[in-house]
């Protein structure tokens, strides 16, 4: 659990307004005893009130509160539509910190606007996702972010075989089937790569530079511009 986060989760647990313990904030929150100590100093000097002592315990003063976060049902929808299709469809990382968000979401909104989120009506099933896929998301995604080369076997849609480099720029998602957007060593151009078709890859130690031409953003203005050309002469 990353280190924001735990501090999140120790406000939100002291503000039942009853003490508690160092020893049980560490058991709920897998952690040591010193942490917990370490982390509560951290927000009192931030400003937080909270009050209390090591080996008695903890608690939140009354009248501090997080100021609600005000949604309307359509934001609540589309929020919690969002989370539950990246839970489904993404990777194990991705869906792992949609659930975090949605749950942070919900413990500072009102109780009224809470029980909104039990009552969308909109799921997105994604058991067919197998978890070694996810797991593949996970790390295509962060290669794409540190700017990894790839190495990879990929095979096309008649089953041709064959061995690429590859510079990951982000990933897409086409409704049941993810590609990787990359510029290709191999074509000296912009490729789309369905992963599912990658027999294989490696992520390498070798970094890359965008170079002009080369970015996200000059695919993007391509493929805007290619489509405007098949619109028109349509």
């Amino acid at each position: 659990m990353r280190r924001a986060d735990r501090l999140f989760r120790i406000v939100q647990m002291l503000r039942s307004g009853r003490l508690t313990t160092a020893r049980s904030l560490a058991q709920k929150l897998e952690v040591s005893e010193r942490t917990i100590y370490r982390d509560v100093q951290e927000l009192q000097l931030a400003g937080t009130p909270i009050e209390g002592e090591a080996g008695v315990g903890y608690t939140l003063r009354r009248d501090f509160d997080i100021p609600p976060l005000m949604f309307d049902r359509r934001e609540i929808t589309a929020l919690v539509l969002g989370a539950r299709m990246v839970q489904a469809w993404g990777g194990l990382e991705m869906a792992e910190a949609a659930n975090d968000a949605l749950r942070k979401i919900e413990a500072v909104l009102p109780l009224d606007l809470r029980e909104r989120i039990d009552q969308v009506q909109l799921y997105a099933p994604g058991y067919k996702l197998a978890k070694e896929l996810r797991h593949t998301l996970d790390r295509l995604h962060q290669a794409a972010i540190d700017r990894r080369v790839l190495e990879t076997e990929y095979a096309n849609e008649g089953g041709e075989v064959t061995q690429r480099r590859i510079r990951p720029l982000a990933l897409c998602f086409w409704g049941g089937v993810w590609t990787l957007i990359g510029w290709c060593e191999l074509r000296d151009d912009f490729r789309n790569f369905r992963v599912d078709r990658m027999r294989s890859f490696d992520v390498l130690v070798q970094t890359f530079v965008q170079k002009p031409g080369q970015t996200l953003a000059d695919f993007l203005k391509r493929a805007k511009a290619e489509l405007r050309s098949n619109t028109a002469s349509g």
